[in-house]
């Protein structure tokens, strides 16, 4: 049974005209975006803003997480092309900082990492005054393909451990945690100057000692940014949410990071890649 949404949890409407001008862009350079690919609640109000987390290499995932809204399957071959449409809408919305993500691509021999390489490329040719954010998937732990995506010189390096290690089964079948550390783990013995970042969903049934171990795992591997969000079930069809996190739990989670070094965001909407260029400011 799914549980009623707390007063916490409800969203004010946004600024529609704003909304549909940043929708008009990306339809018209065939673009996707986690947000609408996703049900991100967070898509209203940063549309608003002119900003999206635009997610590259199609809207088909070869994964099928239990907690995700993208569409699991047979991707499409790989758009060359996109790259250059990327960095065309990052200079139509006038953006300072982007963030990209992707599906994950198990079927490709680099896992994505290419793609990941010439958007950035793209971006830094037309955009040189844009901070680039990515976020990606494990690339199955491929260190060759890490290696790539990261000289390819990103300002933000992120990726999701997602959940505690108890709940991979559960919520995230194909992936696996101790992969999920490595990848950011290799990132900053590669470059030490690369932000590193990963996020949390809370809500799943983890305990508070959980969540700290998690926490003590990403520090140890080096990651710089933390974010803390409340997991929210996108069907009846995904893993129910157990437990709403209240404001409160929220700021003790933050408190808890922040006393072991990370720069962090905590509360029932944030999300990997929410108000991004915020977090990326206070690790500068």
């Amino acid at each position: 049974m799914h549980k009623k949404l707390p007063d916490w949890l409800k969203k004010k409407i946004p600024d529609m005209k704003q909304v549909e001008e940043t929708r008009d862009i990306l339809k018209r350079l065939n673009l996707n975006t986690v947000c609408e690919n996703a049900r991100c609640p967070n898509i209203g109000e940063c549309f608003s803003r002119h900003t999206a987390t635009f997610m590259i290499l199609g809207d088909v995932c070869t994964r099928n997480c239990r907690f995700c809204a993208v569409k699991h399957g047979v991707p499409l071959p790989v758009d060359n092309d996109e790259p250059k449409r990327l960095s065309e809408a990052v200079s139509q919305l006038g953006l300072k900082h982007v963030v990209i993500t992707s599906v994950t691509r198990d079927d490709l021999s680099d896992y994505g990492a290419g793609q990941f390489a010439d958007v950035v490329g793209e971006i830094r040719k037309r955009n040189k005054n844009t901070s680039i954010e990515i976020l990606t998937p494990d690339f199955n732990g491929n260190t060759d393909c890490i290696d790539h995506v990261a000289q390819s010189g990103p300002d933000v390096f992120g990726h999701n451990v997602e959940t505690i290690p108890e709940l991979y089964r559960k919520v995230r079948q194909k992936a696996d945690y101790r992969t999920s550390l490595h990848v950011l783990e290799v990132v900053k013995k590669l470059n030490s100057e690369i932000v590193t970042k990963s996020g949390i969903m809370v809500g799943l049934g983890e305990s508070k000692e959980e969540i700290l171990k998690v926490i003590d795992d990403l520090r140890n591997v080096g990651c710089d940014l933390l974010t803390i969000g409340q997991y929210l079930s996108p069907s009846k069809n995904h893993t129910p949410v157990r437990e709403f996190i209240t404001p409160e739990r929220f700021e003790e989670y933050k408190k808890l990071a922040e006393d072991k070094g990370f720069i962090v965001a905590s509360g029932p909407f944030v999300r990997s890649s929410y108000k991004a260029d915020e977090l990326f400011a206070m690790a500068k």
